[in-house]
């Protein structure tokens, strides 16, 4: 199965997030072809949660795991830990009380 470029995953989950009235930021550009993401979400209450993409072999799916999560600034130091281990990765900050992502979604799964 052909695989979604990184550049253009990106571009339209930044438009989704926009349609929802979700600010967000790339922090981290990453190799536009087939570099990883990291999803941050800033619930505006010094806490947070970042999200990582991962292959699930049970259900043969790729999903979204918790990379870290807590205070925004302990989520911080684990993302720029991976950014340090993966130049590649891409980093999105996203701004949300209620702490929505999205990634739930039909395309985003």
């Amino acid at each position: 199965m052909a695989r979604l470029a990184t550049g253009i995953w990106i571009s339209a989950y930044l438009a989704r997030l926009r349609l929802a009235d979700i600010p967000a930021y790339v922090t981290a550009k990453g190799d536009a072809t087939s570099g990883a993401v990291v999803v941050k979400c800033a619930t505006l209450d010094g806490r947070a949660r970042a999200l990582q993409r991962s292959y699930d072999l049970r259900t043969e799916r790729r999903i979204w795991l918790a990379l870290a999560e807590g205070v925004e600034t302990e989520v911080d130091a684990a993302v720029a830990r991976a950014r340090r281990s993966d130049p590649d990765l891409w980093v999105l900050e996203l701004e949300d009380r209620a702490g929505r992502t999205l990634l739930e979604q039909d395309g985003l799964d």
